[in-house]
C-alpha cells in the first residue's frame, strides 16, 4: 500500500496557475488541494490541514497578507508565497509575519519543486528534536556549544556574529527579513538599521565563505534579507 505524500494546499486566483500546479504537484505524488480566493483557502486549510501552503499574494477579497497572518495564527505548515515581481513590500511583509519563503511569477516549476522539498524537510525537522548542529558544505555551527568551524577548524566569532549566524542557521532554508533579523539580534531599537546589519554579513562572508563575494552559504535575497543554505 502507497503512503501518501504530503499535503499542499494552493490559493491562487489565476486558473492557468492553479491547473498547472495541481498537475505537476499530482504527478510528484503530492497530494493537492486548489482554492481561487482567500477565505476559501481558510475554509479548507482548517477542514483538512496541508502539510505546505503556496499563497498567492495578490488575491481578491481577503488579501494574501490577511490569509497568511489569519493561518499563522492556528498552523505552523510552511508558507510559500508568489508575488509579482513590484510586489517588494507584500513579500517583506508575508516573511514578517510567518511566511517561511516566497517566489516571485513568473518562476520556474523545478525553483518551486526545490523550494517545496527544502520547506518540507525543514517543517519535519521542527517536528522532531531540534537539531542543535547545522551542516553547510565546509561549515559547522553548533548552535548549543556556541562554536563554528570551517573544514575542521574551529572559527573565532564576536558574540554579535555568533548571535547573527545562529539565527540564520537555525532558519536554514527561511527567508529571514532584514527588520526579523535586526529585531533577534540587536532588538525593537534597531530595526532601520540595515546597513549595520550588511556590515556584519560582509564580516561573516568572510569568515565562512570561500569566495565572500560569491557566497554559496549566506545568501542575500535582495531588497528583503538573507537566506542560509545548509545540507539537510
Amino acid at each position: 500500500m502507497n503512503t501518501p505524500g504530503p499535503h499542499i494546499l494552493v490559493i491562487d486566483d489565476e486558473p492557468q496557475i492553479l491547473r498547472a500546479l495541481r498537475t505537476i504537484l499530482l504527478e510528484k505524488k503530492f497530494r493537492v488541494t486548489t482554492a481561487s480566493r482567500g477565505e476559501e483557502g481558510l475554509t479548507l486549510a482548517a477542514a483538512n490541514p496541508p502539510d505546505l501552503i503556496v499563497l498567492d499574494l495578490g488575491l481578491p477579497g481577503l488579501s494574501g497578507l490577511e490569509v497568511c497572518s489569519r493561518l499563522r495564527a492556528w498552523t505552523q505548515a510552511p508558507i510559500i508565497v508568489l508575488s509579482v515581481r513590484d510586489g517588494e513590500r507584500d513579500k517583506v511583509a508575508a516573511l514578517d509575519q510567518g511566511a517561511d519563503d516566497y517566489l516571485t511569477k513568473p518562476f520556474g516549476i523545478e525553483e518551486l519543486l526545490a523550494r517545496v522539498r527544502v520547506a518540507l524537510r525543514h517543517a519535519a525537522q521542527a517536528h522532531g528534536s531540534k537539531a542543535s548542529v547545522v551542516r553547510a558544505g565546509p561549515l559547522l555551527v553548533d548552535l548549543a556549544g556556541h562554536r563554528v568551524e570551517r573544514d575542521g577548524a574551529e572559527v573565532k566569532l564576536t558574540a554579535t556574529e555568533f548571535k547573527l549566524l545562529a539565527y540564520l542557521a537555525a532558519n536554514a532554508g527561511r527567508v529571514l527579513t532584514h527588520q526579523s533579523i535586526l529585531s533577534h539580534v540587536w532588538g525593537e531599537a534597531e530595526v532601520d538599521q540595515v546597513e549595520y546589519l550588511r556590515v556584519y554579513m560582509r564580516q561573516l562572508r568572510k569568515k565562512l565563505e570561500v569566495d565572500p563575494a560569491q557566497p554559496v552559504y549566506l545568501l542575500t535575497e535582495p531588497g528583503v534579507g538573507y537566506r542560509f543554505v545548509s545540507d539537510a
